[in-house]
């Protein structure tokens, strides 16, 4: 029977299960350790540009025309949808999300691979340092969050006078996934799970969903906002992907999307203590802009 996944596909320049293992030898945390005790992020000084606000992404690489430029549409793409259930928005991650974010992908991690809860604040700490590493490629990588806000009961006839304005972006919405992109060999991981995908392509990885809103179409949205983002960004059409050979559901769905596998681990990745894992790839449409279709598509499964 297939482990029961959050985490549809990972990819982190270590594997979490192993260096946990080394870590808890020489690292010993108190009881009470919490990654975000503190009540403010602790954040490394980076700079920003003099055009940007105290929320706009975070980079230390020297920007040329073009990367500010695809910076620009990074800020300013946003997917929307409207869910049976509800209504979900895409957007880039912003630098004081980076602690929701970590926690979300520590907590499917944990779930995913098995791994002790005493251990969820050790591999936030891991995360942690991985997402603020990854702010620096931008605008060679994106990490995307979705926001997912409830259909409210149809209102009565007294209520309809006091009817107050629909929220505004995702405002007061909880987080509902994260997903991360590489768009190029800039923004490419040093190390990525086999099989290598090749470092020109882009690339998707880490995307997780929150486990109380599963079941709602939400993993689909969240790869195809993937796939319009890397539409805009990337003038390579392949994409690829990977998904562990016991994810069946994250299986099905990139299925349906038309993914193909197109090399699988061999069976010797598990002297390494690793899953096997199919490296997935599709090609992206001239347009990649996703139609309405795609809910009542998918709206049949509800897998995810």
């Amino acid at each position: 029977m297939a482990v029961p996944s959050s985490l549809f596909s990972l990819s982190f320049p270590f594997d979490p299960q192993i260096q946990i293992q080394n870590l808890s030898f020489s690292l010993s945390l108190p009881s009470h350790f919490s990654l975000f005790s503190s009540t403010k992020p602790r954040f490394p000084a980076f700079k920003l540009s003099s055009s940007h606000s105290s929320s706009s992404p975070l980079t230390t690489t020297f920007l040329t025309d073009d990367d500010l430029r695809r910076l620009s549409s990074l800020e300013s793409f946003l997917y929307r949808r409207e869910l049976p259930s509800g209504s979900l928005s895409v957007r880039l991650m912003r630098p004081h999300e980076t602690r929701s974010t970590v926690l979300l992908l520590a907590h499917s991690f944990a779930e995913s691979l098995l791994i002790p809860a005493a251990y969820v604040n050790l591999l936030a700490f891991l995360i942690n340092q991985y997402l603020l590493q990854r702010l620096t490629l931008l605008p060679n990588t994106a990490t995307l969050v979705a926001f997912y806000t409830q259909t409210p009961s149809p209102p009565t006839a007294d209520s309809k006078e006091d009817e107050e304005e629909p929220l505004q972006e995702d405002e007061g919405a909880p987080l509902a996934g994260t997903v991360e992109i590489c768009f190029n060999k800039r923004g490419a991981n040093a190390s990525v799970p086999t099989p290598t995908p090749p470092r020109d392509s882009p690339y998707i990885c880490n995307m997780a969903v929150e486990k109380s809103l599963r079941r709602r179409g939400i993993g689909w949205h969240l790869l195809k906002a993937s796939e319009e983002l890397i539409s805009q960004m990337s003038s390579s059409k392949e994409v690829y992907l990977h998904c562990r050979m016991i994810d069946e559901a994250p299986f099905k769905m990139y299925t349906k999307a038309d993914y193909k596998v197109v090399k699988t681990d061999s069976i010797l990745v598990l002297l390494m203590l690793q899953r096997r894992k199919h490296l997935m790839c599709k090609e992206l449409p001239l347009s990649s802009m996703t139609s309405e279709s795609d809910l009542s598509e998918y709206d049949e499964q509800k897998t995810i």
